[in-house]
């Protein structure tokens, strides 16, 4: 991943802005929330990756203030960077090149009702109060491990009420592998699906983005790794034999695979046959005498009504058994994975189906792509970033926007706090409050003040 320069990793209008604001400005203090979206809670999580990766340390220098001054001033055609170059060195004679901000959050991992504060920042020099909302750019791009780690969480809640509902014996271990992350290649990045594939990490553990794992154990202080996959064909692997041989591939699937779980795709041609003949018939001995599972995966079709046409002929193939909510389980064997058309309401399209038609939640797990990673934007959660405090002139000032045409857009006004008013719930209130402030100081000129684990971020996030 390319190191790229703080100098230059903003918005180009704000270059222009610390000449904006009102004569003797000396702190100017923002904070990060979500206004809102599709679902109530936020899992916070991403931050320590952008700090750590960005923002720690020395990251203003001579060099990348010569090299941001050539860019600047061609793109903006300047015909002076006097003013905007002292800013910068002063950055790199006072403080060494750290940046002299404080920025406040609550801890990685916790999930927080919508239209509270997640996070604050404000400058410790007077003299860089333009260096607060300089830094919005690359701060709130926290909102896309945000968003991903809550929506995955939703969909966590979904499987996991039907596990219950529908029998299963341990919920809290079946859950875990439920939804697998097929996300690598629809990701706009390497580094994207790193990010995004993690956060996914942060409420399963089942994927097939290693890029996310890197990113975990260089990070989040993980030494062990933090999730896991199995053997599984393609397309590619399965027709390479030609249609007439597809039993063979299936066939060698199990003889290179004698133990343990494996996936491999059947619906190159015929999903159907493939269940009821190749798998039920010509290969069923060999499937129920293994010591392992198979899970058959379709990949084409409409996902509920195909998956019930499947798992209706794999039960008549290999049976199943009844559980004690009187559920049927197929045979320990065989299972099934619904990789095509995997998302948030699919998933629980297919939970619904299956439960009407007696068929336990356990029988089925899913793999979602670019649903789980790419089909989502900063406004699906209304992530916002905004001043809401000011020193002018040595007095607090009040800041905030309450346009009359979006009452959905209103600020919040001043220092804020973050307050615990339950055990799963939060409220937002001035700064002088007297309730704790679950807002915690990560990071401070430059330096790194909390460096969480995933464990950490993993439990906090539980349901």
């Amino acid at each position: 991943m390319q190191d790229f320069s703080i100098i230059l990793s903003t918005d180009s209008y704000k270059i222009s802005h610390a000449e904006q604001y009102p004569p003797n400005t000396q702190q100017i203090y923002s904070y990060f929330e979500s206004r809102g979206g599709r679902f109530r809670e936020i899992v916070f999580y991403g931050l320590q990756y952008i700090l750590k990766k960005r923002l720690v340390g020395q990251v203003v220098t001579k060099e990348k203030i010569d090299k941001a001054e050539s860019l600047i001033t061609a793109h903006l055609n300047l015909s002076d960077t006097t003013k905007w170059r002292k800013r910068w060195e002063y950055i790199l004679e006072k403080h060494n090149g750290c940046l002299p901000v404080i920025i406040k959050a609550v801890p990685e991992g916790t999930v927080v009702g919508v239209k509270n504060v997640l996070m604050t920042i404000e400058n410790t020099d007077p003299e860089c109060f333009w260096l607060t909302n300089y830094l919005e750019t690359i701060l709130s791009q926290v909102w896309y491990p945000c968003t991903v780690a809550t929506q995955s969480r939703e969909i966590k809640k979904n499987i996991l009420k039907y596990l219950k509902e529908t029998g299963s014996i341990d919920p809290d271990r079946d859950i875990l592998f439920k939804l697998h992350d097929f996300g690598f290649r629809g990701s706009s990045s390497i580094e994207s699906s790193a990010i995004g594939g993690s956060a996914h990490l942060v409420n399963f553990m089942g994927t097939d983005t290693i890029s996310a794992l890197e990113l975990i154990m260089e990070y989040y202080n993980s030494s062990t790794c933090p999730a896991f996959s199995i053997p599984a064909s393609e397309h590619s692997t399965i027709t390479s034999w030609g249609k007439e041989n597809e039993v063979d591939a299936f066939r060698n699937m199990l003889e290179i695979y004698p133990t343990g779980t494996i996936a491999c795709v059947s619906d190159s041609f015929d999903i159907y046959n493939a269940c009821w003949h190749l798998w039920g018939e010509e290969l069923r001995e060999k499937i129920l005498n293994r010591d392992g599972v198979l899970v058959v995966r379709p990949d084409s079709g409409n996902p509920a009504d195909v998956v019930l046409k499947v798992i209706n002929i794999l039960g008549d193939q290999f049976g199943y058994s009844v559980n004690q909510k009187g559920y049927k389980v197929l045979d320990p064997h065989i299972r099934i994975i619904q990789g095509d058309g995997v998302n948030y309401d699919s998933i629980l399209e297919i939970l619904i189906v299956l439960k009407e038609n007696k068929w336990a939640a356990e029988n089925i797990s899913f793999g979602s792509g670019g649903a789980l990673l790419q089909k989502m934007d900063r406004d699906t959660q209304k992530f916002a970033f905004k001043c809401s405090s000011a020193v002018i002139n040595g007095e607090d000032t009040f800041v905030f926007k309450n346009p009359i045409t979006d009452p959905g857009k209103i600020s919040k006004k001043g220092r804020l706090k973050l307050i615990k008013i339950s055990h799963d719930e939060y409220d937002t209130v001035p700064i002088w409050s007297e309730h704790k402030d679950e807002l915690i100081t990560v990071f401070k000129n430059g330096v790194l003040l909390k460096d969480y684990s995933f464990l950490e971020v993993r439990e906090r996030a539980k349901i």
